[in-house]
């Protein structure tokens, strides 16, 4: 889940340099001291908002898709409690210390 939230952000980022190039492409004749007065801040600049991204991402996927996994432990657990369970089908090794 973490390598598709960090291409996600990194494309997320992509697009929005690319937009923002776009508009200020009349600081195209000072680009060199720009970079060097600025250069740092905004390298700076990018990394946070790539990780601000990835953990927007990953909060948001985490969110989608582990919403139901307590409940269906849950719900694996009580059968393997049940006598008429699951737990035929699992090795001794694995078994809880109440089944």
């Amino acid at each position: 889940m973490i390598p598709n939230c960090a291409f996600l952000a990194l494309i997320t980022e992509f697009l929005l340099v690319g937009w923002l190039a776009g508009e200020v492409r009349f600081l195209a004749p000072q680009r060199a001291a720009i970079f060097h007065v600025y250069g740092w801040e905004i390298v700076g600049t990018v990394l946070v908002l790539f990780f601000d991204l990835c953990a927007l991402y990953y909060a948001v996927a985490r969110w989608l898709f582990l919403r139901e996994t307590g409940r269906k432990l849950t719900h694996v657990d009580r059968q393997l409690i049940a006598a008429d369970g699951v737990h035929e089908d699992i090795p001794p090794r694995l078994w809880s210390a109440r089944g």
